[in-house]
């Protein structure tokens, strides 16, 4: 049963989101770019000069500056990576810190239903564009391994969540998920933190 009080789809189509609310038009056009950026374009090529120096700014950005980017060069590394990856990591509770902070921050001056309607666009929209593009890597490289397939889904999907929670707080774009997002949108997928490594794939 749904809550008169809150607003569906078309509710939050029809008012003026650039009136009530500058943030969520940001996330709105933000949904535009996540359709044109070119998911896992890159995967298994040599860490270009600007993916490099983007990951060295998110470390920095995200409490790590001793830690160093490093270069995955095929799905059978990417699965190691994956499958030695704390989850309960440092820079793991950092991230999860960071995004309650900006969900604390935004609800100061967005309701938490409007937010929440936003994000949900975001996601979904994220989420048939990135297994669109993870299905034709995948044929690419005759990957057939379902489980790293829903995990390069589900990290890029949550990439776009908290980019989208950066613009929606009205954050600055050195904030540690707007650099992170800045790999993804060079074609590659930022494994994770191990130890003093961000494995790039």
């Amino acid at each position: 049963m749904t809550d008169n009080n809150e607003p569906d789809d078309d509710e939050f189509e029809d008012f003026d989101v650039s009136e009530e609310y500058p943030t969520l038009m940001q996330v709105a056009r933000f949904a535009n770019l996540i359709e044109k950026t070119n998911w896992f374009s890159r995967i298994g090529e040599k860490l270009e000069p600007k993916t490099i120096s983007a990951a060295r700014n998110y470390l920095e950005a995200l409490g790590f500056p001793e830690s160093y980017p490093a270069e995955v060069p095929d799905w059978q590394d990417a699965i190691t990576c994956l499958e030695t990856n704390d989850w309960n990591s440092p820079a793991w509770e950092v991230e999860e810190q960071l995004a309650a902070s900006l969900i604390t921050n935004t609800l100061e001056f967005i309701e938490e239903d409007v937010l929440e309607v936003a994000l949900t666009n975001i996601t979904g929209k994220a989420a048939e564009a990135i297994t669109k593009a993870v299905e034709g890597a995948s044929i690419k490289w005759g990957v057939e391994d379902e489980e790293l397939l829903r995990a390069a889904i589900g990290q890029a999907v949550q990439a776009c969540y908290q980019a989208a929670l950066v613009i929606a707080a009205g954050e600055e774009e050195n904030h540690p998920f707007a650099l992170k997002f800045q790999l993804y949108e060079n074609g590659h997928w930022p494994l994770g933190i191990a130890g003093n490594t961000l494995n790039i794939f």
